[in-house]
C-alpha cells in the first residue's frame, strides 16, 4: 500500500463528500483518514471500518446514542467525548446526516478556537548590500579606534592598581 493511500472506502468517501457539501465553506481534509474541522476543532471523521463519527453538543448526543442504541466513538483503544458513531443504515441517507452534521458544525463554532502550533511566518531578512571600499576603510578605522580606547582604559587600571599596590605595601613596611 502506498504511504499516502486511504484505507477508507472510495464510496464511503464519495458519500461522506455529498454530506460534506451540504454545509457551506466546510472542506475535507486528510490524506489517509477523512476529517472536517472548523477553528482547529475537528468535529466529523470516517473511521477506518467504515461509520462516520459526529462530534455533537451533550444532550444530542445522548439523545441520539439512546434513539440509535450506539454507544460511544472508540479509536484506537480510547473513547472519544463527545462523538458518536452514525449507523451505517442511517449515514447512508443524505439528508437525516446532514441534519447533524450541520448541529455538529454549529455546536463546534461555539466553542473557542485552538490556538495554533505553527509559527508565524517571518518576514525574509533584507539582503545586506555590499559595503563600498569606502565603508569598510571607516568601520576598519572605528574597530581600531575602540580597540585603542580599550587598551588605553587597561593601561589606566593597571597603573592604578600598581599605585594601590605600592601604597598598601609601604603602609605594611612601616
Amino acid at each position: 500500500m502506498a504511504k499516502n493511500e486511504s484505507l477508507l472506502s472510495p464510496a464511503a468517501i464519495a458519500h461522506y463528500d455529498r454530506i460534506i457539501a451540504t454545509v457551506p465553506g466546510v472542506k475535507r481534509k486528510g490524506a489517509k483518514a477523512a476529517y472536517t474541522s472548523r477553528n482547529g476543532h475537528m468535529f466529523s471523521f470516517l473511521m477506518p471500518e467504515g461509520p462516520l463519527a459526529l462530534r455533537l453538543p451533550d444532550d444530542a448526543r445522548a439523545a441520539f446514542e439512546k434513539k440509535h442504541k450506539t454507544g460511544p466513538c472508540i479509536q484506537y483503544g480510547c473513547v472519544m467525548r463527545g462523538y458518536v458513531v452514525v449507523p451505517d443504515t442511517l449515514f447512508r441517507r443524505t439528508a437525516a446526516v446532514a441534519k447533524l452534521f450541520r448541529l455538529s458544525y454549529d455546536h463546534i463554532g461555539s466553542l473557542p478556537p485552538k490556538p495554533t502550533t505553527k509559527s508565524k511566518k517571518t518576514t525574509k531578512p533584507k539582503t545586506k548590500k555590499k559595503a563600498s571600499t569606502k565603508e569598510k576603510v571607516a568601520s576598519k578605522k572605528k574597530v581600531a579606534a575602540t580597540k585603542k580606547a580599550t587598551a588605553k582604559k587597561r593601561a589606566t587600571i593597571s597603573k592604578k592598581t600598581t599605585r594601590r599596590n605600592k601604597k598598601t605595601t609601604q603602609r605594611r613596611d612601616r
